[in-house]
């Protein structure tokens, strides 16, 4: 019986709260909410499967914090979503209606006295009187209201002036124009049919543009703000049509690959060599080694990152230091384009060959010590030792692990950021765009920093990226699968 009640108080709760998101103006909100309670409720108090009742949960968060922002970014990938396109044509439409200004000859200034009486004077010298709160109902003003209030005063009561709208005889309402004045509101513009806008002062009708977003006059001028539309795949073919924007964008998609590639490569080098060398038995002190090997990886990566932009410092860096005093050079690490890039590289193999080094060390454990042994009965050398039996045994297991680095080195936007911040720049692009910039990181400044915030094309820049990242997860758990099957 208790529970028919607690359900029944949270299905009225649930379409009060429906009915309540709906009625402010999010539609699909309320039906997105109507079906996760009602699923919600038809789990926990019909559904008789024990599973669903533990699994329910994972689905949902799957569904409302992966799925749907998934979705969200793809479709944005289709329109023109940008910083001047921030708003639907109807609501564009209404913030331009609701624009307006002051007809200069009518404005009639106004002074606050006790009372919360406001006494106004109009352009004829009529004076009248109304009260702050009330209807707005004017009458004429006393021969004497006394002292005007200070302009503090007048500020402190600025919301409840401008909530007064003082009615003249004739039936003219007045609305607060400044701290002084109120006046009679003349709106800019005008609904048109066809859910144009025509200009006030001029006359000139304004159509939406579906295909590019703005209300557009007969000589092609603009209105801002402009409005959200579908552009079908345009954001795609300019990627891969537009000269201007394919040339950058090319380069920096392959430094990506480049640079997720060498890391890896260089990373596992070192790990792999630094694990084989401390497992090496007649070697004293491998515990500490190995705890300072470790340290990079220990560190906060931030920290790391802002400790090497200050060694990297052209002019009082300890690296530009060193190599002033042995070769007496300062590279530019940060102006010249290559030098930035291997600086990336060696910063990224610094922090990335720990994990490799620490993943070798387990792998190296599993290896069988007898064929060691059969080898040296048999002369082998170490390099012998390393190409015939360590490297093929553990090739096959840190590939997964090596294939994961590669999609986390893909999207490593805390190290171009903090480091380069993408820079130095290509010239005479039409978006801002870094020689040291990652994919990720050239999406980020077209979405969020000196690009126009054009969000439509990062959204398209963010599906490519997802594609590849989910194609190399595929690939991993093709590998792993085929790994463990043996």
């Amino acid at each position: 019986m208790m529970g028919r009640i607690v359900t029944t108080v949270a299905a009225l709760a649930l379409l009060w709260l429906v009915y309540a998101t709906h009625m402010a103006g999010q539609a699909v909100a309320a039906v997105a909410l109507l079906v996760l309670g009602g699923s919600a409720l038809w789990v926990y108090a019909a559904s008789r499967s024990l599973a669903w009742k533990y699994l329910y949960p994972g689905v949902v968060g799957m569904l409302v914090f992966v799925a749907f922002p998934l979705l969200y970014t793809v479709q944005i990938g289709f329109t023109n979503y940008s910083s001047n396109h921030l708003l639907t044509e109807d609501r564009a439409r209404a913030y331009l209606l609701d624009q307006h200004g002051f007809d200069e000859t009518r404005l009639h200034a106004f002074t606050l006295h006790a009372g919360d009486r406001v006494q106004l004077t109009g352009p004829d010298g009529a004076r009248w009187v109304a009260t702050l709160g009330g209807d707005g109902a004017l009458q004429p003003a006393a021969a004497d209201q006394g002292p005007a209030l200070s302009m503090r005063e007048v500020i402190s009561r600025r919301d409840a002036l401008m909530a007064l709208q003082p009615r003249l005889p004739d039936g003219t309402v007045l609305a607060y124009a400044g701290l002084r004045e109120f006046g009679v509101k003349t709106p800019d513009w005008r609904a048109a049919p066809g859910g144009a806008l025509q200009e006030s002062a001029t006359g000139t009708v304004y159509a939406p543009n579906r295909e590019s977003g703005y209300f557009t006059g007969p000589d092609g001028q603009t209105l801002q703000p402009g409005f959200t539309v579908g552009i079908g795949f345009a954001n795609y073919q300019r990627m891969l049509l537009d000269s201007d924007f394919r040339g950058p964008f090319v380069s920096i998609f392959v430094w990506t690959v480049m640079f997720s590639a060498l890391t890896v490569l260089f990373a596992t080098v070192i790990g792999m060599a630094l694990a084989v060398a401390l497992e090496w038995p007649a070697l004293k002190g491998r515990a500490v080694y190995r705890t300072l090997l470790f340290l990079p990886y220990a560190v906060p990566g931030f920290i790391s990152i802002l400790v090497f932009k200050g060694l990297f410092n052209q002019n009082f860096g300890e690296i530009n230091a060193i190599l002033d005093a042995l070769f007496g050079v300062r590279p530019a690490w940060f102006a010249d384009p290559t030098l930035a890039r291997t600086m990336l590289l060696i910063v990224n193999t610094w922090l990335g060959y720990p994990y490799i080094m620490i993943l070798c060390t387990g792998l190296l454990k599993s290896v069988p010590s007898d064929l060691y042994e059969a080898s040296a009965l048999a002369g082998a050398s170490p390099w012998v030792n390393f190409s015939k039996i360590t490297a093929p045994l553990i090739i096959k297991p840190l590939t997964p692990l090596l294939i994961s680095a590669f999609a986390f080195n893909f999207n490593n936007f805390v190290l171009i950021s903090l480091l380069t911040d993408g820079r130095p720049d290509y010239l005479n692009t039409k978006l801002p765009a870094g020689t040291t910039d990652i994919l990720v990181s050239y999406t980020y400044r077209i979405a969020f920093t000196d690009a126009g915030a054009n969000f439509g094309l990062a959204a398209a820049i963010s599906t490519l990226i997802f594609g590849m990242v989910a194609l190399m997860a595929l690939v991993q758990l093709r590998l792993t699968r085929a790994g463990s099957a043996k």
